[in-house]
């Protein structure tokens, strides 16, 4: 059985051990980073924070072996006056020559700033062992999401803003940043991603402010701008599948495009009930699959699972014995649910 709930501070050091497979800007492979996030999701969970400062931490826990499998993040706002959220604009930019007859159309990358920026989602990462298992549990961290944010729905953006992650290199590095950022900053990949997160300044000091015309780069360099790697290619799909779009922005490091829904239009946002729990003994395969939450004294006691349920007309839901038991719930009890 497996259930989601916030991080707390317990779980640092399991939490560090996830991070590492990916280490991310989000979630770093750094204890006392991961401290400091867990820190902050705890007090955004309590509501000690003010809503569009918070950022949710969420964990899988894997209840058999007691052991955290997984994790995703939700950053209440990401972009404010004191850190903007900052990207690359790809534009087109045409040009013709009446003397030669020659008409050209450049890609470029323009530096932009956004001060009062969108929700982010972010921060999702699966142990390898439990990746394609039949509970589905990539797509439970990730919807999961959209579930609080729909049972929260004023402290959250009216846009949800997805960066995906791009082509890397086997050292983990970027080629548009060993091409672009490094020239210009003089940092390593990681020293300038880590730096970003609460330091933006050295960005707008050093990056240059006009059109950077990307036929300048090599070949290679070019095809990562706006790509996602191999292991985000099911991501883009999913996110496209359920209302995110590409923007023509990417992340001004790695060239990782930016894909951006209108939160109300999410169809996970939109299709999320309320209802009450009725026990049933089984749900074979034809039953729906779906995420199933319950907080029963606010946030701080948020928890979901993922399970074949059985609807029943529009304010009941089906649970298993083992789902009931992951969620510490009753029949009669109050849950949310949202069927993908």
């Amino acid at each position: 059985m497996f259930a989601i709930r916030q991080a707390c501070t317990e779980d640092v050091d399991q939490i560090l051990a996830v991070a590492e497979h990916l280490d991310t800007v989000n979630l770093p492979a750094d204890r006392e980073a991961i401290a400091e996030i867990v820190s902050l999701s705890v007090r955004s969970f309590t509501g000690d924070v003010d809503p569009f400062e918070r950022e949710y931490l969420f964990v899988l826990e894997d209840l058999d072996r007691g052991v955290i499998a997984g994790t995703s993040m939700i950053h209440a706002k990401h972009g404010t006056r004191r850190a903007p959220h900052v990207y690359f604009d790809v534009i087109e930019e045409e040009r013709y020559s009446v003397t030669i007859d020659r008409y050209l159309v450049h890609q470029c990358l323009r530096i932009g700033y956004n001060y009062d920026g969108p929700t982010e989602i972010g921060g999702l990462i699966l142990e390898p062992q439990y990746r394609g298992r039949p509970e589905s549990l990539g797509k439970l961290l990730s919807f999961v999401r959209f579930v609080f944010i729909a049972v929260h729905r004023p402290w959250f953006r009216d846009e949800v803003l997805s960066e995906l992650m791009p082509p890397l290199e086997p050292d983990g590095t970027s080629l548009l940043w060993k091409h672009l950022g490094r020239a210009f900053t003089g940092l390593t990949y990681q020293d300038a991603d880590r730096l970003s997160k609460n330091n933006k300044e050295f960005i707008h000091a050093l990056f240059p402010h006009g059109l950077i015309y990307t036929v300048l780069f090599p070949e290679e360099v070019r095809a990562v701008i706006g790509d996602v790697g191999p292991n985000t290619r099911g991501v883009k799909k999913m996110l496209e599948r359920i209302g995110f779009e590409y923007v023509d922005r990417i992340d001004p490091f790695d060239g990782g495009p930016h894909f951006m829904a209108r939160t109300d239009d999410l169809l996970p946002v939109q299709s999320t009930r309320r209802g009450r729990v009725v026990a049933i003994e089984a749900a074979d395969e034809g039953r729906p699959w779906a995420v199933v939450a319950v907080e029963p004294d606010g946030p701080t006691t948020f928890r979901a699972t993922s399970a074949r349920v059985r609807i029943i007309g529009d304010d009941e839901i089906g649970l298993t014995p083992d789902a009931r038991q992951a969620l510490r719930v009753e029949p009669g009890d109050s849950v949310w649910w949202m069927a993908p």
